[in-house]
């Protein structure tokens, strides 16, 4: 398996578990049906990314990342931070928006960065990142 293979492999694990974490921490604190039931669906298929990223891993042989407590605890902390005074519907809206945008940038990068990955991994990482941008789509709607 190739460096370029790896690195977007764990890339798109990264994202994938960093959107399902940012629903994970707010959908406590969503209180409209529609929202929640779109967040739902969008942490499923993060799901699904995220196990055919660790497939592809495991199949060279490789340890899936290890997720990092640090940033996990920051995501956390910088959620918390701002729910803390609004938890409507838009501001809820506008910080997932405002995650994916994160997962877009960094996956542009990867994809960039790794142009001499294999067709299959490569397919794999454009289709989480048209996910993320049809996500982003569908929650303009909320704001």
């Amino acid at each position: 398996m190739k460096k370029e293979d790896i690195r977007l492999l764990r890339e798109i694990q990264k994202n994938a578990e960093r959107g399902m974490k940012t629903i994970d921490l707010l959908k406590d604190k969503i209180y409209d049906d529609s929202l929640a039931m779109q967040l739902t669906r969008q942490s499923l298929h993060y799901a699904q990314l995220k196990n055919r990223a660790v497939e592809g891993l495991l199949r060279g042989r490789l340890q899936p990342a290890v997720e990092n407590k640090l940033e996990g605890m920051l995501l956390a902390g910088e959620l918390k931070r701002d729910t803390l005074f609004d938890t409507s519907t838009s501001h809820m809206a506008e910080l997932v928006i405002r995650q994916e945008n994160r997962g877009i940038t960094s996956m542009c990068r990867s994809l960039n960065q790794c142009a001499q990955a294999s067709r299959y991994y490569t397919e794999i990482a454009k289709e989480f990142l048209d996910f993320e941008e049809k996500n982003v789509a569908h929650l303009r709607k909320y704001l």
